[in-house]
């Protein structure tokens, strides 16, 4: 059997490497498409609803316009709709649920999969959040990532371990920028490339590039590194300093120069969801939710 271990010191290594080429302008575009989809997808995340059940997140999503969800945070024991803490039945609710206000549920954020703990817990932890994306019909499980390089290796080789069970259960495993080792499109590229799995790819955060850098690193410097691997996009904007509840296209994320690099890096359909809104009470969060959809429309050309 083909071992999937990941060795740190490779991976810094090449991590270096590709730094010097994106620095000297030697990086070239990928010009394989990323996904199969020709439209995008738009979706809206629960977070900005995280003070609510989630059914009332859902509500107003489906109110607001949208065809599809993404499960993050909301007002539970966890603050997580799905997690390894959560049974096979709660999954399958959460799914007739979005079905019902007629939502896809094409991403979800799961929290920790026990990765700290060893890789076999890794595994055991990462099928089990598979298995509840299965249950509820979602298509996509976000991986965050680790900042200890302690544990880099038996992180990533769980993950390495765990996707050909997510691509048997229709689930991709979809890393994005959060910071510590995975804060860059770089880093995430070099990460992509040493697990080497096609069910292993990325969701683009530009917001998150801002925010991990301290503002430092602008989203259309990066977006270039990660031609060929984006599958999806958390819809996120950023102001200065450290501020990410923001509504997009209002902070300072370049989203127009941004989309067509990803679309030249082959990224020209999947999901775009949006991950968070200037904070307020209901009816400000419709006015925001649904202004932001009509912008992803003039953004992207797609009128549905």
């Amino acid at each position: 059997m083909k071992s999937h271990r990941i060795d740190r010191r490779d991976f810094i290594k090449a991590s270096f490497s590709l730094g010097m080429l994106s620095s000297l302008g030697l990086l070239t575009y990928c010009q394989t498409s990323a996904n199969d989809e020709k439209e995008y997808v738009f979706g809206c995340y629960t977070r900005p609803w995280s003070d609510f059940e989630y059914k009332v997140a859902f509500d107003e999503i489906a109110r607001a316009g949208y065809k599809a969800v993404g499960l993050m945070t909301t007002k539970s024991e966890n603050r997580l709709i799905i997690s390894v803490d959560h049974s096979i039945e709660h999954a399958r609710t959460v799914g007739e649920e979005a079905k019902k206000r007629g939502l896809a549920i094409v991403s979800a954020w799961g929290g920790r999969f026990n990765a700290e703990k060893s890789v076999e817990a890794g595994v055991a932890g990462l099928k089990k959040l598979v298995d509840n994306c299965e249950a509820c019909g979602c298509t996509s499980l976000l991986i965050g990532g680790t900042k200890d390089q302690e544990i880099f290796d038996q992180y990533y080789t769980a993950v390495a371990e765990s996707c050909d069970y997510a691509q048997e259960k229709g689930v991709e495993l979809a890393l994005k920028p959060h910071g510590g080792l995975n804060t860059t499109g770089a880093q995430c590229r070099q990460i992509i490339e040493k697990v080497n799995h096609p069910n292993f790819r990325l969701w683009y955060d530009p917001g998150n590039i801002y925010y991990y850098t301290d503002g430092e690193l602008k989203p259309v410097n990066d977006a270039p590194v990660v031609a060929g691997l984006v599958t999806g996009m958390c819809v996120k904007d950023y102001k200065h300093p450290k501020q990410v509840a923001v509504t997009p296209s209002t902070g300072q994320v370049n989203f127009q120069s941004v989309l067509e690099i990803l679309q030249r890096g082959g990224f020209t359909g999947g999901p775009m969801v949006v991950e968070t809104l200037e904070p307020g009470e209901l009816d400000e969060l419709h006015t925001r939710a649904t202004q932001t959809l009509a912008w992803l429309k003039e953004l992207t050309g797609q009128k549905a």
